[in-house]
């Protein structure tokens, strides 16, 4: 037998395996199948593998802005300007772009008190960087069955700092905005302050709230800071000089309405301001050229002047007996200084009697007065675009005692932007314009009533350039700016009766008188005369040059080119007709300076 090499040829495995009852794929196709079952596992494990990634970058991202990009410093001024301007507040500003009010972002401190593993411990750590903290206020905060409680707003980047480093569970921060006044008390009284939830409490912060919040660029208000330093430097020196409890100033463009500073001591700083207190004129949130109401005094004769000769019953030449008081029931209206002679009209103005301002009015009327002082916007609060306003004070009846008295600026109080508001109305022609704190655009059509005319204005101005050339307000006299004006001088109402001893002393001028273009106004409460004024605190010694000190220094700021008042030009255009104007007697002539209302 011979043994053959093995072969597999013709090897039947498929018969074998179908004897033995399987049926296996063929080796092909087993292979086939692993690889699809690879392929596949591949593709899961990579799709798998980008949703990690993708959801750990995500958790980067988040981790990155929360701790580098916003946390880690504060924003850059453009972004926080752009932030501020469409999801804040609106920035505030003076009549040239000066920077008043605006945001800035910072942190809060609140705490979880569910995730304060202990009370104690988290107070007395927080207590170490904020010194100040009411420990035992705190703890019972955090032992509260609440899940949210304020420790600290408006927090520094160095506070918020050291907090993070105390590593405190359960506390954490939170991005708010906090007003900012970089100018201070400067303008505390007209742009006003915000709460702790940036929700505006007075001045222009409340009055344009909601247009804050919703306004894309800045608010532009009138107030010039330049002026507004020099009013308040020359008021606080006025206060110091007379030992007064406060004052308060204005100056106005006598063509727009707009005003250009506005001052009320003493004043508040608007990052912490204080509590209101009774006492309205110890009150440094008390504004007092809006809110308070005063009688005007002599100031008020400007007013009764204008009325008489507009209603044409009086003429500029008239004589008036001033020799004797008058008496109307229980009461005596007397001068300052008595006469013993007639005057006219620019007599009676320029030497400030209150016999003749009565005597004029008397040929009005107490309606014919009424209607006048209606006219000019006394009867009502100004329409001014704070909520700070104070209602005026007027008789009711209007009878004629009331008519007498108010005459010479007593027995009616309002307020001084009534007052200045109304002046401005009798030297720029005789057109009303209500008085803004916003800045007006060039071109825009400015709001005015006519109240007296060219002819009346312009005599006006004659008489009050006449105070300051010859009268009672010869310290208010600066050379180059041809000041005009009318002192004031009103006791203050106190326990229901006048106080000798507590006095309104003001002094209402103008620039240059004979092409008017600015009215100033000083109000100073309650001065006290000195050795340098011989004793006298009235409008003469106390406001007229406190007004004279503030023209010489904003004349220029304002663009007012300063003239020769002596030019023929000058005089010609406030000269009274002589025969018209009686000299100064020998009398009066030899009382002090500015001692008289």
């Amino acid at each position: 037998m011979t043994d053959a090499p093995l072969s597999l040829t013709g090897f039947d495995i498929a018969g074998m395996d179908r004897r033995q009852g399987g049926r296996p794929e063929p080796r092909v196709r087993v292979g086939n199948k692993a690889a699809a079952a690879l392929e596949q596992g591949r593709a899961r494990l990579l799709v798998t593998a980008a949703m990690f990634a993708m959801a750990f970058g995500a958790v980067g991202v988040k981790l990155v802005d929360a701790t580098v990009l916003a946390g880690g410093a504060e924003p850059s001024a453009p972004h926080a300007a752009a932030r501020n301007a469409h999801n804040g507040r609106a920035d505030i500003v003076d009549r040239n772009g000066v920077l008043l009010a605006t945001s800035l972002t910072t942190q809060s401190l609140y705490a979880d008190p569910k995730l304060i593993l202990d009370p104690m411990e988290a107070a007395q750590q927080l207590a170490t960087v904020l010194p100040d903290l009411d420990q035992k206020a705190l703890v019972a905060d955090l032992k509260a069955d609440k899940r949210f409680v304020w420790i600290r707003r408006n927090l520094g980047p160095k506070q918020q700092y050291e907090i993070n480093r105390l590593g405190i569970p359960g506390i954490a921060f939170q991005r708010e905005e906090r007003r900012i006044y970089p100018q201070g008390n400067l303008a505390a009284h007209v742009v006003g302050f915000t709460g702790i939830d940036n929700q505006g409490l007075m001045g222009i912060e409340q009055a344009f709230d909601k247009k804050l919040k919703e306004m894309d660029g800045p608010l532009q208000l009138s107030i010039d800071v330049r002026m507004q330093h020099i009013l308040r430097k020359e008021l606080t020196t006025t206060i110091d000089d007379f030992r007064a409890i406060g004052a308060a100033g204005m100056v106005m463009d006598v063509k727009t309405g707009e005003i250009l500073a506005m001052v009320s001591l003493p004043d508040f700083d608007p990052h912490s301001p204080p509590a209101p207190i009774e006492d309205q004129d110890l009150d440094p949130r008390f504004n007092r050229n809006t809110l308070g109401v005063y009688e005007m005094g002599s100031t008020f004769k400007i007013f009764n002047t204008a009325m008489a000769l507009e209603s044409g019953k009086v003429r500029l030449h008239d004589m008036y007996d001033t020799t004797r008081p008058i008496r109307i029931g229980r009461f005596t209206i007397s001068d300052y200084h008595p006469v013993n002679h007639w005057m006219d009209v620019p007599d009676i103005f320029r030497e400030s009697s209150n016999i003749g301002s009565v005597r004029m009015a008397e040929q009005v009327g107490p309606a014919g007065q009424k209607d006048f002082m209606a006219k000019l916007g006394f009867l009502k609060p100004v329409n001014l675009e704070i909520p700070e306003l104070g209602w005026p004070m007027v008789p009711n009846p209007w009878r004629e005692v009331n008519m007498m008295t108010i005459s010479f600026g007593h027995g009616m109080s309002v307020s001084p932007v009534h007052t200045v508001t109304a002046a401005a109305g009798m030297v720029n022609g005789g057109v009303f314009h209500p008085a803004t704190v916003l800045k007006r655009e060039k071109g825009e059509e400015i709001p005015g009533t006519r109240v007296i005319s060219e002819r009346t204005s312009d005599v006006m101005r004659k008489l009050m350039r006449l105070v300051v050339t010859e009268g009672t307000a010869k310290m208010a006299e600066v050379p180059g700016y041809v000041v005009g004006g009318k002192t004031g001088t009103a006791e203050k109402v106190k326990n229901k009766g006048y106080s000798r001893s507590s006095r309104i002393s003001s002094f209402l001028g103008a620039f240059p008188m004979h092409d008017p273009k600015y009215v100033v106004y000083v109000m100073v409460d309650e001065p006290k005369g000195s050795k340098k004024t011989f004793g006298y605190a009235t409008g003469g010694w106390v406001g007229a040059p406190t007004v004279g000190r503030i023209v010489q220094q904003i004349g220029p700021l304002l663009g007012v080119r300063p003239v020769d008042a002596q030019s023929p030009e000058i005089i010609q255009a406030l000269a009274i007709n002589p025969a018209q104007a009686k000299p100064v007697t020998t009398q009066l002539a030899s009382f002090p300076t500015g001692g008289q209302r």
